[in-house]
Formats: C-alpha cells, structure tokens, sequence
C-alpha cells in the first residue's frame, strides 16, 4: 500500500466498559467499507469481538487492531477493553496510538473509566480527545457530559460538536468550528432559530483555545480577525498533539450517526504519526512489538509499529531484547481477526508477523542491531489465587496452558510459593484470572480451581524452656536408646535455628551430637501449635544419657524431636504472620472509608501524602486480610483506587485470630 506517515491515522479506543468502542470502531469500519455490515456486540457478531470467550460474555477481553481507508487516509483502529482487569491491553495499545480516543455516554457525568483514562494520558503525555456516545439514547446530556469532565481538566476540554435536538431525541449536529448544522446523516441543514448566540460563543471561546497553540494563530487573532474553520482545527490539532487540548466530539455509534464527521475530524484535527515526531521514514527499520495473538491457523502473530523505515519481506532483523536474528517472511495487516498479506509496511503503520522464532510482546527488533525502546511497563499484579487442576494428573496440562497464554497476556504471572508449595496464579483482578481459567479449558481441554492462597505463617516461642527427650525401645534383637536434654530460647543467630553444643564429661558422646541436630532440624520444620515452621529457635543440648550397645543415632535423632515437642510447648509457642506494606492511591473523598477498612483488617496507617492530585496511603496490614483487596478496593472506591503489595517483616499474631488460624489448621489436615 502506496502511502506515507502523514496519511496515517492510528488511533485507540479506550474508556469505560459498555460505552460503546467496539461499537465506534464497527461504525468507523463499515463507514471505510472495511467490512460489509454493521455487527452489534450483543450478537457477537462484530470484527474486533472475535475471542470465544468476548462473544460469550458480550464484552472485549484482549486488544484488536482493524484497517481501512477513508478519503484518502489509512485508519488503524485499536479497540481496547474498558473492563479495568484488562488495564493491560491499554498500555500496549497506547504503547503505538499516536492518540486515545475516550468513549463515554452521554450520562451527564464523569464515567470513573473516563477519569481513568485521561489520567492514564495526562501522566504518560499521551494525546487524547473525546467521543460522546449514544446521542440516540433516552435522557442524554451531552452539555453536562462536557461539562461533568471540564470541571476536573479545566478549558483544555473543548466542544467541537453540538447535538440538536429534534422535541427531546438527538437531531443533527453543529461543527463549532464551521458554524454549520448537519442532519443525522451528515447533510447540511439550518441552524436551529435560537440556537445562534450560544454557538457564536462557544465558537469564540474555540478560536482563543486553538488560536493560543500557535504563535501565528495568536497574532490574527489578538488583531480581532476571525479564524477560518480550517485555522481553527490546525490550532486545536497542535493542542492535541502538545497535550494542552482535549477537543470533544459526539454521536451514535450502534445508529452510525455523527460518525462521518468525527472520521474528517480525526484527519484534520488529531495528529498522525508524522506530526508526533516518532517516525522517520529514512533509516534503518525499527519495529516495536507491542501484542501477540496466537492464531489457531497461522500460529503465533506479532503485532508491530514501524518507528524507522520499510519493512519489507525477506529482510532479516535483529530483536535486540532477545539478542537473537529473525527474518521477516508473512507479513499482515489485521482486520480483527482476518489477516491481509503485505509487501511491505512505512514508518507510523501497524501490521502483523508471522512464523517469528522467539519474539514476544515489548521486543524491539531493528536493523543492523543497537539499544532496546523503553520496556511497556505493565500493571502490577495484584490478585493472585492458587491454581489447581481439576481432574488428577492434568497439573502438565494447566501449567502448559498457561505458559501458552502468557505470549497473548503478559500482565499475569505463575509463580510457586516456596514455602506453602502452591503454584499461585496472579492478575489484575477477579475477572481476569477466571478468564485465565476459561480459556485453559476451552482452548487447551484442561480445567482449573482457583482456591485462596495458603498464607505463610511461621511459629516462634517467646520464653526459655527446658525439656529431656528419651527413647527407649527394647522388643528383641537390637535394643535403642538414647535421652537428651535440650534447652529451647527465642534468638537464634540466623533468625531461624541454631544449635549449640554445650554437653560437659561426655553425656552423649560425641558420634551422637550430630543425631540430636539432625533431629531437631528435622522438628522444626513443623510448629507445635498449627504445624507451620518453626524460626529464631536456639536450641542448647546440655545434658542426656547413652547406652554402650543400644545408643544409636536413630534413637538420639527420635529423642532430639520428642525434646523439641515438650520444650516448645512449654515455651510460650506464638504464630508469626506476614505483615505486608500497602502502598494506596484513592482520590481524596475516598480516604475516611480506606481508613475504616484498613483498621477493620489489623492494618495500621502509617502516613499519607498527596501525588498529582491524589492520595497515597502509606499502611501495613497482615497478608491473611488482603487476599481479596483488589476486588475490595475496587468496590470502595467505584474502580479509582489502586494499591500495591510488598512483603515487610513477620508479627506475633493477636491471640483472637491465632485460635482462628489454629483451627484452620486442624481442620486443613483432616481433609
């Protein structure tokens, strides 16, 4: 395809769930005529909805890229998942959008995906604009809208679209800029009788927005002469693309109204990649990978932006994250889940690889070699489940599974706990990991359980205690015995266990001192009080008996853990929990409920501070209390508060919640 990067539109979809940007791109698409009808999502029948599981839960799950052209210009449309488990899929697509596209209803307020995402650009100097959808729909207020999302960004939101109503339902438009009303099929019509005087304002207040971005601009304008429409959208275009304008927009994308003119707009008001300055079509090829799919025909694709160059065909590029040579063979561009083979691909397009050796998501590949771009830096995982398979011997096959999907998602993780044993899965939330186990089971025929996680305690003991520990066997043949006397004290040297040698005029002999270690290593592997490992003990063997023929180290090896099972219970045995520190940042309104609850799990507030507008909550709290804090979190705060989790140090546990953690415990082995 014959074009240039200042004829290239990339854009991303992103906002709150159910808005409508699966919708928007179809609309977009069949006004392209990229595809040949208008699929709805609650049919599943849409191109960027093609996952099995995004069909069946009428929702997107994973990032889909679809191409087209309009009017001369090439669009590729990423449409991203609005659920915020899926935060992931919106930082690889920004990672090449050259801009976000905010979908949001006209509900007359600002949408908590909204807030989410402009933040998510402001912070990342991501351009973006907004498009108010479903303009068709009963009791919509696309002023209040505006007006709901200025109140928190200030004058950088700017309408560049007005509704009309026909009675009390969505009419027509006004372009501000133009000063001209178009009807829902984008005909031009009257203005409105009364409409007049308002738009003349707004209008103003647009010229002295645009007009402030460019130095030219501003200088007609303080002389008091009228920008054209074309003066205008150059000037919002230079806000867009330095950040200091948010322009809005609006329409219906399920009626496919308004559409046509957000699509002129996107070419003559947003920036492409050739204004960004990120692309150069002169240089070696630089490719960024920014999501792989796995295709059940062609295998695995790599989706990519060129950042320098042609990509052609039978080039050989190195991907230098993986110091490792690839030669370029199929190459495609995506219409959803349709492949289209290419020749070659320009600096600012986006296109697809296949039949790729090594190459994973965030992978730089250039040629002639040279440094890594900036890893995508992913969302923490911060839910995590222990996975386990359903059906006896399946473990292979789940763990397979997952190692598969991990080259389609990269914001979750597999790890084994090493001190519990348990393979936990951990994502972003709730939703996410029970996706995670859908596809395991319908693409890989394996199911799966997630259970809570066990929690790591530990057992110490507070108080000095000795005990003896005897065994004496005699039942013929070979007799045993062996008797030692072992004090037990909090305050080993490691922290964990330390064994002194303190027996005088040979009591236990010497051969038999190693048995008495052995067993006491042996014993504190498990506590005395809910079976978890024992730490800081310091055990001194000070005394004990022998037999000239029936002392062996299995007899003192066995008395070694019946002195342990004495002393330790005499010795004030406590459980220890991991205390983990909370770092949360929550808009300032939420801070009386996060305190609230954090003291309703044991946590303790350490501190707060205030970052870009926002709270940051400093606390530590037991792990045994956060297990469901992501979904918890997310409820108080209506999906604005996020946290991170970092293991601090180990406490005594109250008495209260050690009974509790006891009985678990017994209950654990009976099963």
């Amino acid at each position: 395809m014959g074009i240039s990067a200042d004829k290239i539109r990339n854009i991303a979809l992103i906002g709150h769930g159910g808005e409508g940007k699966t919708s928007l791109a179809e609309a977009m698409l069949f006004n392209m005529k990229a595809i040949d009808r208008l699929g709805k999502t609650t049919d599943g029948n849409t191109c960027m909805d093609f996952d099995p599981e995004e069909i069946a839960k009428k929702i997107s799950i994973s990032l889909a890229v679809a191409n087209g052209m309009y009017n001369g210009y090439k669009f590729n449309i990423i449409d991203v998942p609005g659920f915020f488990d899926f935060e992931g899929e919106m930082i690889q697509a920004l990672a090449v959008a050259d801009v976000a596209v905010v979908v949001t209803g006209a509900s007359g307020v600002l949408t908590v995906g909204t807030e989410k995402a402009l933040d998510y650009c402001a912070e990342n100097k991501i351009p973006a604009v907004i498009f108010v959808n479903g303009m068709d729909k009963e009791n919509v207020n696309y002023d209040a809208t505006v007006a709901a999302i200025r109140e928190k960004y200030g004058s950088k939101v700017v309408s560049m679209w007005e509704p009309v109503l026909a009675g009390e339902k969505f009419g027509g438009y006004v372009n501000v800029a133009e000063m001209k009303a178009y009807d829902l099929d984008g005909k031009p019509t009257a203005v409105p009788a009364g409409m007049e005087g308002a738009l003349k304002e707004r209008r103003d207040a647009l010229a002295e927005e645009a007009a402030s971005q460019d130095e030219e601009l501003m200088m007609k304008f303080l002389d008091g002469e009228e920008l054209s429409a074309e003066e205008i959208e150059k000037g919002v275009q230079c806000g867009v693309n330095t950040l200091s304008l948010i322009p809005v927009f609006g329409g219906s994308a399920t009626a496919n109204k308004g559409i046509t003119n957000f699509m002129d707009k996107i070419i003559s008001a947003i920036p492409g990649p050739a204004d960004c300055g990120e692309c150069k079509a002169d240089g070696p090829v630089v490719l960024r990978i920014f999501k792989t799919i796995v295709d059940p025909f062609v295998g695995r694709l790599n989706m990519f932006k060129v950042l320098s160059g042609t990509l052609k065909a039978g080039l050989t590029l190195t991907d230098v994250t993986k110091e490792s040579d690839e030669k370029i063979s199929a190459i495609y561009f995506l219409k959803g889940k349709k492949q289209e083979p290419a020749d070659s691909v320009v600096a600012g397009d986006i296109g697809a690889l296949a039949k790729l050796n090594n190459v994973t998501t965030g992978d730089t590949l250039r040629e002639g070699g040279g440094e890594a771009l900036p890893a995508i830096q992913m969302p923490t995982p911060v839910y995590s489940m222990a996975i386990y398979a359903a059906k006896k011997g399946d473990e292979d096959k789940i763990f397979s599974g997952l190692n598969r999907l991990m080259d389609e998602d990269i914001s979750f993780t597999v790890t084994k706990n090493a001190e519990t044993g348990e393979m936990l899965l951990s994502g972003i939330g709730e939703t996410h990991l029970n996706i995670l186990c859908k596809k395991l089971k319908n693409k890989f025929g394996c199911e799966a359980v997630l259970k809570e996680p066990r929690i790591a305690y530990r057992e110490t003991i507070r108080k000095t205690a000795e005990a003896e520990g005897k065994h004496k066997k005699q039942s013929g043949g070979a007799g045993q015995f062996g008797q030692c006397s072992v004090r037990f004290e909090p305050g080993a040297e490691d922290g964990v266990y330390e064994f002194v040698d303190a027996v005088v005029g040979g009591a236990v002999p010497k051969q038999f001192i190693p048995a008495v270690d052995k067993g006491l290593r042996e014993a504190i592997k498990e506590g005395v009080l809910a079976g978890y490992p024992m730490v800081n003990l310091k055990c001194t063997l000070f005394d004990g008996k022998y037999h000239p023929v029936d002392s062996k180290e299995i007899a003192f090896v066995t008395a070694a853990k019946l002195a342990y099972a004495d002393g330790v219970a005499k010795a004030s045995p406590v459980i220890l929990e991991p205390i983990m520190k909370v770092e949360i940042v929550v808009p300032d309104n939420y801070m009386g409920d996060i305190m609230g609850d954090m003291n309703k799990r044991r946590g303790r507030i350490l501190g707060t501070d205030q970052v870009n507008g926002k709270t940051v909550v400093q606390a530590e709290a037991p792990q045994g209390e956060l297990c469901k804090y992501a979904t918890d979190l997310r409820s108080m705060t209506q999906g604005r508060g996020k946290f991170t989790v970092t293991f601090e140090r180990y406490e005594e546990v109250p008495p209260q919640a050690q009974e509790k953690i006891i009985k678990e415990a017994k209950e654990a082995k009976q099963d």
